[in-house]
């Protein structure tokens, strides 16, 4: 037996067509972005947050740059998972988030069990906020300039995961009851993604490494001592 693996449009179109256009276009757009957080999350989780041999090789290679990729994915994260938890409308601008889901489910039975995963994925995405509001998008003044303000809300890896699964566990409620189904967003990190950036840097600093005993030992040739022009 084959499956038809389906383009964006073809789901979009599929949610719409069993949900109706106001539920299925909000579920659809949802869905992917989920979709791209847990893409972001495990490229983050691929290289800092497997094995500690993964952070040496890193900080072999060149430590100050990916101390900035570290940073800047995780923080991307932590912005994600706060705009997809916000409330429905903010500054007068209307916003994607889960919370628009109940307004547009008709079933109660299903509206209700929605609000109540939609209220447990707020609360476990609540630091994000904190460090989106006081770090990220903006920053505290007083927090910058004084050690006595009140310290941004611990933030960790456990807490992340916690977070993403509240968040997609509130779309598979909804797939659940119009779709019969339910996603599993949590794969692992893609073939040409984190894990080949490391089997290069792996290969390179192996033969900068072998590069180095053949000039230390005198059994070297012009190539060996000079980089080629990237």
């Amino acid at each position: 037996m084959t499956s038809k693996v389906r383009t964006p449009q073809e789901a979009r179109a599929e949610h719409i067509r069993i949900m109706g256009e106001d539920l299925g276009s909000l579920y659809d757009a949802l869905w992917q972005e989920v979709a791209g957080l847990y893409g972001k999350w495990s490229e983050y989780v691929a290289l800092f947050g497997t094995r500690e041999s993964r952070v040496d090789l890193l900080n072999q290679a060149a430590p100050s740059f990916f101390r900035i990729v570290q940073d800047s994915l995780w923080e991307d994260v932590l912005l994600h998972i706060a705009r997809l938890t916000d409330p429905p409308k903010s500054a007068g601008k209307s916003n994607l988030t889960v919370q628009r889901l109940t307004s547009a489910i008709d079933y109660p039975d299903t509206k209700l069990a929605v609000a109540e995963l939609i209220s447990k994925a707020q609360l476990d995405s609540e630091f994000c906020r904190d460090w989106r509001n006081r770090h990220l998008a903006h920053r505290d003044l007083h927090l910058a300039l004084t050690c006595t303000a009140e310290p941004l809300q611990p933030a960790s890896r456990e807490k992340v995961d916690a977070a993403l699964q509240a968040i997609a566990g509130v779309l598979n409620a909804v797939a659940s009851r119009h779709l019969d189904s339910t996603t599993f967003f949590d794969v692992d990190s893609e073939p040409d993604g984190a894990l080949s950036l490391l089997h290069v840097l792996d290969g390179g600093l192996k033969a900068k490494r072998a590069r180095r005993e053949r000039i230390k030992s005198g059994n070297f040739d012009q190539t060996d001592l000079k980089s080629r022009n990237l």
